[in-house]
């Protein structure tokens, strides 16, 4: 059985997790913080309902990144995925960036794929979110892969988020 990826753009394609500017080193290993929540919203955008899924992420027991997931359908299922990466424990936001992307149908693809969008649009301003970067700032900032890291992890193991997407 093989475990569906999202495909992304040319720009986008890192399936490799910088650490420390080693392209090589090993990826740590990402795990769901138990207070995940999961909670049923409308879309401002048409009045139908939709899931929102957001927790912690944690890399190697370690606080790593903080995700919003809103799973919408518009005649197709769409998952819009915010991460929020930085440093965690503190009230100090300052090192907060948030990427965002969409995964879907994408024309000329048989498969979803992710797409980076600008960042944590619905979500109003909140200093947790730090700088929210559009698009050709996600695709040129250095952690990039980590981002894409995130993003595959939650479209793999989050349950509902797989479900979602992949049916």
């Amino acid at each position: 059985m093989s475990i569906p990826r999202a495909r992304r753009d040319a720009r986008g394609s890192l399936h490799t997790c910088a650490i420390s500017g080693n392209l090589l080193a090993v990826p740590p290993t990402l795990t769901f913080d138990s207070e995940r929540s999961v909670e049923s919203k409308d879309c401002a955008a048409c009045g139908r309902g939709y899931v929102l899924a957001k927790g912690f992420i944690y890399a190697d027991g370690d606080p790593h990144a903080v995700y919003f997931v809103a799973l919408h359908n518009h005649g197709v299922p769409e998952a819009w995925i915010d991460v929020i990466l930085g440093t965690f424990g503190t009230d100090d936001f300052s090192d907060h960036v948030t990427f965002g992307c969409r995964v879907g149908p994408v024309e000329g693809q048989s498969e979803p794929a992710a797409t980076a969008v600008h960042a944590a649009v619905p979500y109003g301003a909140s200093p947790l979110f730090g700088q929210k970067l559009s698009r050709d700032e996600a695709l040129a900032h250095p952690a990039l892969s980590a981002f894409w890291t995130v993003v595959d992890f939650v479209l793999v193991e989050d349950p509902d988020v797989h479900r979602h997407v992949y049916g």
